[in-house]
């Protein structure tokens, strides 16, 4: 098993930025997809961004490329989310996954939620205009 606890979130006004951490611990190796996502109220949950630790690949949604970096600190088996320019759409409750992903398959993280194992239980962040 895997746990995943995040932190970091707020409140923020447009414009300001948030770094959001999610801490690993348990049965985690090496080789694993760990990625972002978030939910509105009233919408579907949300890939933002993903991250394949045996490399340090980075993949990002397509939408949020170029405002959030994702990060990770291999030795504290920790994930890393910095939130630039902020707007009061990205408001959602921000969630921390993990995936088992073998060696042998090239390591490519898709970021959709269903393909992902372990979830924290997200921080909320909320961005006022």
């Amino acid at each position: 098993q895997v746990q995943l606890v995040e932190s970091g979130g707020g409140s923020v006004q447009a414009g300001g930025s948030l770094r959001l951490s999610c801490a690993a611990s348990g049965a985690i190796d090496s080789s694993y997809c760990m990625g972002w996502f978030r939910q509105a109220p009233g919408k579907e949950r949300e890939g933002v961004a993903a991250y394949y630790t045996y490399v340090g690949k980075t993949y990002y949604a397509d939408s949020l490329k170029g405002r959030f970096t994702i990060s990770h600190d291999a030795a504290a088996n920790t994930l890393y989310l910095d939130m630039n320019s902020l707007q009061p759409e990205d408001t959602a409750m921000y969630y921390c996954a993990a995936v088992d992903v073998p060696t042998s398959t090239g390591g490519y993280c898709l970021i959709v939620s269903s393909s992902y194992d372990y979830w924290g239980q997200g921080t909320q962040v909320t961005v006022s205009s």
